[in-house]
């Protein structure tokens, strides 16, 4: 792989980061996802708890409040402050060279930059997004799990609806879409490494 920058955005436990990690395997490239956060913890001097929290998610509550108060020229809170040392550390990884690099609106910051990319949406049905989450948290209430699939869905929408005006999860801003629960993981791998070699190639060409 010489040139194929991949972005992965998911909706919360459908397995987009055991894609994303397994696809960079497969690709022999790097894996962006817990560095962005070390990263830009470093870099701004927040906790690596609150650039976790502020980093990728927020309430849609928050995100027409702050879109209020934004007004202001005096205003400033942590999310924007991490969101623009995120999106640096995202474009620096992305101009090191071929890399997946998982959600934080990474398929609109390197799109901006003029930098050519496989952006890829990876969800499921609720039934394997429930077992996947039940198993990561090792919780079986299954009220409980879908409201916090419902509620960490909502906040990434908010998110990326905020920092990209657009709507997450719509088809026309991806490449691919793929449903991690029908096609399994293992497909999901093999369609995405296949798509970033073609695309490899063609730019070889």
């Amino acid at each position: 792989m010489k040139n194929c920058i991949i972005t992965i955005s998911r909706e919360y436990g459908a397995g987009g980061h055991s894609i994303g990690k397994r696809v960079a395997e497969e690709l022999g490239i790097p894996f962006y996802d817990r560095d962005i956060v070390k990263q830009t913890a470093e870099a701004s001097g927040y906790s690596p708890e609150l650039v976790e929290t502020e980093g990728e998610d927020i309430s849609r509550t928050d995100s027409i409040i702050r879109g209020i108060v934004a007004s202001s020229v005096f205003y400033s809170d942590s999310q924007d402050v991490i969101h623009d040392v995120q999106q640096a550390i995202i474009l620096r990884f992305a101009k090191a060279g071929p890399c997946v690099l998982l959600g934080r609106c990474a398929d609109e910051v390197i799109r901006k930059a003029g930098i050519d990319g496989l952006h890829v949406f990876i969800y499921a049905d609720d039934v394997h997004r429930a077992i996947r989450v039940s198993e990561m948290l090792g919780r079986s209430n299954a009220t409980e799990i879908q409201r916090l699939m419902s509620r960490k869905d909502a906040s990434r929408h908010a998110y990326y609806n905020r920092y990209t005006g657009k709507k997450w999860g719509d088809g026309r801003n991806y490449h691919i879409t793929l449903d991690s629960g029908a096609l399994g993981y293992d497909l999901c791998v093999k369609l995405i490494a296949d798509a970033a070699r073609a695309l490899d190639e063609a730019k070889d060409k």
